[in-house]
């Protein structure tokens, strides 16, 4: 594992990206952060998943898209968040919030299954409480990067554009 360095940090004003007042890449493995906080936001917010999800509209996903981006390349799906306290996640209570999100979610996917439709997720009985863990999960890391927690998800374009990443998926 590569830490930064002094001469790299993103606190002295190299790099310009941010996520509020944080700068985005303070964290070593900030990308895969990037991507857990994008999926977080967007399982914590019902109006978000009514007026974007559930109605079809483009450039955000789906919710599997969301798990995707959860443990893709986390494996939370195999282990705890608390391996990676001080590369992804700040602190042992940041990666305990995601840790139950990520079970929470998980087990309404595999009840329902990756392919169901949207709606499916939404009316599950367990999906409240799911959102609750995504929120808690999702707002204390937003506070943490220095960002309003209530603001609207990003698009996946716009993430893209963050991480510098390939081009968006839909």
């Amino acid at each position: 594992m590569v830490v930064q360095g002094s001469e790299k940090s993103s606190r002295r004003g190299r790099r310009s990206t941010t996520m509020g007042a944080m700068p985005l890449t303070d964290m070593p493995w900030w990308r895969w952060r990037a991507n857990v906080r994008s999926a977080l936001h967007m399982l914590s917010d019902p109006v978000f998943q009514q007026e974007t999800w559930l109605a079809g509209l483009p450039g955000y996903g789906d919710v599997t898209d969301a798990v995707y981006r959860l443990v893709e390349d986390t494996w939370l799906d195999n282990w705890s968040a608390e391996k990676y306290v001080g590369t992804i996640f700040r602190d042992s209570q940041e990666a305990a919030l995601v840790d139950v999100a990520v079970l929470r979610v998980l087990r309404i996917l595999h009840q329902v299954g990756a392919d169901a439709p949207v709606a499916a997720y939404l009316e599950h009985h367990g999906w409240p409480e799911a959102v609750r863990a995504a929120r808690d999960a999702h707002v204390r890391m937003a506070t943490a990067d220095g960002e309003d927690p209530d603001a609207a998800p990003r698009s996946l374009e716009v993430l893209a554009i963050l991480t510098r990443g390939l081009e968006p998926q839909e």
